[in-house]
């Protein structure tokens, strides 16, 4: 009985045993409630295999072992599975991999909220956005405890945030041991109210250029020269840099000039020279007046180019009709067509390139459809003037670049217009050859460095004020140490038409430099670098030993030595700068890169450099304050005070940030134009806007 019972419970624990393994095997044919994030590349239910029940792979079919738990599930995924995307693996990877300063994670609502306002100075949020009945929620589905404030505590954020980085800056400019050089405009808000804004640009000791709006204040009517300059003073004072401002470049406006002309009769005792080369004249407002007293042979030139343009341009069909052409050639098409506007040449110029990559689909159409169609001989007056214009484009942006620096740009720059005006190589056909022609005498006036008298006809009215280089910029080419003064004899000897006059302009330039650097050596003084080297490790030498008097003679000649030598290298530092080899121009030379490894060797020089190097040759850096202020005061925020304007205005320049790609020329080219819609500076450029450029670029 016992034997009979045991064998009866063994039976009934083996058919227990059996069955619940057919549960096991039944249930693990259903859906898995899976908590790993490995499961997902894994069949949804397990499979038997050779005994046990394994885990499919989707990618390679294997089966794996889960007994021990998902590790070799993971270590698979992640090294092991040859049919795995590469980037599902990474993805995976990155998910797994331990990250302790996320598990330490703390929310702290101050920094969030401090962060929120930086966004919302740099993206130009509106503060009413923040009252938006979807935004508090979408911020609980992040950070249920962070509550948004309403748009009056926004706005009094930003303002607060303006303050703060306006000490900050304030601190920097006080303790900065170079000079400021500043650019300044005025600027016509929707609300037809004056603004002038002012950007000063510095070099600091390590060798950085830096940029930074520091005035956008109203300007009330008439805008006189001594409206201007008073608010130019009042703008130096408040920022506590009036003893350390160098140069004011501004346009060529008549109040502008009767400004610079106050400042220099009025404040003399407080600039370098008295102000002697103060004022520098916007470049990219010189070469668009250039350019402008060609457009009138331009238009007539291009005149049928632009009608069919236009003609394509006025209606849907015929838009979809020349896309078909277009199609047909492998071109692709067009959602509208390019025009120019007459009065800003660098339109005229974009509407001639495109045209000219669609010239077989503009002829075409136009013998379809029987339109007037552009002689081949218009077509080849189009591609000159194309190129032609071209090189201006070119130009204008070199000049036109804020984060980095352009004053020793400026004599290449005059000898490339020069170049392009006056070589017979470049003017091919007569029609260029009219068109340098009727640029030429602007170029006179302003860039011809002969200041002879004896001038007739149109030369008769030039001024000397305006024939004159500034001397700042020719000592800014010196102090590239590419050039220095080679390229300022070879500069002079291609512009000057009198040979007499060659040296005297090279001579005049180097004495400047050299009043320059002996002012500077006052304000900078030397630190010893020849001082007498302490003995202490030397035996002393008892009174009346024989070896005191040969050292006393090896004293008095360490002395006279070192004077010799401190000597020598105050008086010459500049000399040897001017004798030695000139650098090579390879491409993407750093000219501040070049002076921060050379201050050691050059420390009077290096520091001149950061002043005149820090020199902008245009207005661009201020005008794009006037298409940050046109968005921020747009139709929607119209009520905006000017105190309110300027902080936004400042305190986005003040957040700037680089980016990894080089956008420089996207963004300069965007800064000279005027969007559609928008209000306008007062003396816009020509640059028009890029439609295709995405609207984060243009904040760059």
């Amino acid at each position: 009985f016992v034997i009979s019972g045991f064998y009866s419970m063994s039976s009934n624990a083996s058919e227990s045993s059996g069955t619940d393994r057919h549960m096991e095997i039944h249930t693990s044919q259903i859906q898995r409630r899976t908590r790993s994030q490995v499961w997902e590349h894994f069949e949804v239910n397990l499979m038997q295999s050779d005994g046990e029940l394994k885990a499919i792979c989707k990618y390679c079919g294997l089966g794996l072992n889960t007994k021990s738990g998902t590790s070799s599930l993971r270590g698979h995924v992640a090294n092991s599975c040859p049919a795995i995307d590469p980037s599902i693996r990474n993805t995976f990877r990155a998910s797994i991999s331990k990250k302790p300063a996320e598990e330490n994670f703390m929310f702290d609502p101050i920094a969030c909220r401090e962060g929120m306002i930086n966004f919302a100075i740099h993206a130009e949020i509106p503060f009413l956005k923040f009252e938006d009945p979807y935004f508090q929620p979408w911020i609980n589905t992040m950070q249920p405890t962070f509550k948004v404030r309403g748009r009056q505590t926004i706005r009094n954020d930003c303002l607060k945030k303006y303050e703060e980085m306006k000490r900050d800056l304030q601190v920097e400019l006080l303790s900065l041991a170079s000079r400021v050089c500043l650019t300044s405009d005025i600027w016509t808000s929707s609300q037809n109210l004056g603004y002038m804004v002012v950007t000063a640009h510095f070099i600091g000791a390590e060798f950085k250029i830096k940029k930074k709006i520091i005035w956008f204040k109203e300007l009330e009517y008439p805008h006189t020269g001594y409206a201007i300059e008073e608010e130019i003073v009042r703008c130096v004072i408040d920022w506590e840099i009036k003893d350390k401002m160098f140069t004011l470049t501004m346009d060529n406006a008549s109040n502008n000039t009767s400004a610079c002309e106050l400042l220099t009769t009025d404040h003399k005792h407080d600039l370098l020279f008295e102000g002697k080369h103060l004022h520098i004249r916007c470049c990219a407002h010189i070469l668009n007046i250039l350019v402008q007293d060609g457009m009138r042979i331009i238009h007539t030139a291009i005149d049928k180019i632009r009608e069919l343009l236009k003609h394509i341009d006025s209606s849907p069909s015929r838009l979809q009709a020349f896309n078909s052409i277009a199609n047909g050639k492998g071109l692709p098409s067009k959602h509208g067509i390019y025009l120019d506007i007459p009065t800003r040449w660098n339109s005229t110029y974009k509407m001639l390139r495109e045209a000219l990559v669609y010239k077989a689909v503009l002829n075409s159409y136009a013998l379809k459809y029987y339109e007037a169609a552009p002689s081949e001989d218009e077509w080849e007056k189009a591609e000159a003037i194309c190129e032609f214009l071209k090189a201006f484009e070119e130009l204008t942006l070199a000049v036109s670049a804020h984060r980095e620096p352009t004053a020793h740009k400026f004599l290449p720059l005059v000898l490339c217009i020069q170049h392009a005006l006056k070589d017979p190589a470049w003017q091919t056909t007569n029609l260029l050859k009219e068109l340098a022609a009727s640029m030429c005498s602007k170029f006179e006036k302003y860039w011809e460095p002969s200041e002879d008298n004896h001038q007739t006809g149109a030369n008769s009215r030039r001024k000397n004020k305006e024939i004159a280089f500034n001397i700042a910029l020719v000592i800014a080419t010196i102090l590239d140490p590419r050039r220095k003064a080679y390229f300022l004899r070879f500069f002079f000897n291609k512009v000057c038409k009198d040979n007499d006059q060659i040296g005297m302009h090279v001579d005049l330039a180097l004495e400047w430099m050299r009043k320059y650097f002996a002012q500077y050596e006052k304000q900078h003084p030397r630190t010893g670098s020849m001082n007498t080297m302490t003995r202490a490790n030397e035996p002393s030498v008892t009174k009346g030993s024989p070896l005191v008097g040969k050292r006393k003679l090896e004293d008095e000649f360490n002395d006279y030595m070192s004077q010799m030598i401190g000597m020598r290298a105050s008086k010459s530092e500049i000399d040897e700068y001017l004798e030695e080899k000139a650098e090579v121009d390879r491409e993407g030379f750093d000219v501040l890169a070049w002076w921060k490894s050379n201050a050691q060797k050059y420390p009077i020089l290096s520091t001149m450099a950061r002043d005149f190097l820090a020199i902008p040759l245009s207005t661009v850096s201020s005008e794009a304050a006037f298409s940050c202020s046109g968005r921020i005061l747009g139709d929607h925020r119209s009520s905006l005070a000017p105190e309110m304007l300027e902080a936004l205005v400042c305190a986005k320049d003040w957040l700037f940030k680089t980016k990894d790609s080089d956008s420089e020329g996207i963004v300069v080219s965007i800064l000279l134009r005027s969007r559609r819609g928008m209000s306008i500076p007062r003396r816009n450029l020509t640059m028009e806007s890029d439609e295709k450029v995405e609207e984060e670029k243009l904040d760059v």
